[in-house]
C-alpha cells in the first residue's frame, strides 16, 4: 500500500470514527487512536458489507455505504467504550 493510501485510510478512519463518537450519546472515555482504529475497521467492513449487498458502487455519493460504515463505527465505539471503561477490581 502506498503512503498516500495509508494517509487516506487514516483520514477516513478518523472521520468515520469521529462520526461514530458524535452520534453515540454520552461521553466515551477511549483514546483517539482507538477511535481511529475503530473507524478504519468500520470503513473497511462497511465497504465489504455494502458491496455484498450490491449497494457499494452507485452513481453519486454512496449514502447507504456511508450509513453502514457509520453504524458499524457507532457499534464499535460503544463496545470499546464499554470494555475500555471497565476497571479491574
Amino acid at each position: 500500500m502506498p503512503v498516500s493510501g495509508i494517509i487516506s485510510a487514516l483520514i477516513v478512519g478518523l472521520i468515520i470514527g469521529a462520526l461514530g463518537r458524535l452520534i453515540l450519546p454520552g461521553k466515551q472515555n477511549i483514546p483517539i487512536w482507538l477511535t481511529i482504529l475503530i473507524g478504519i475497521a468500520a470503513a473497511l467492513l462497511g465497504t465489504f458489507v455494502a458491496n455484498a449487498l450490491g449497494v457499494g458502487d452507485t452513481r453519486g455519493i454512496d449514502w447507504i455505504e456511508l450509513i453502514i460504515q457509520i453504524a458499524l463505527a457507532v457499534g464499535g465505539v460503544s463496545l470499546a467504550a464499554g470494555m475500555y471503561g471497565r476497571k479491574k477490581v
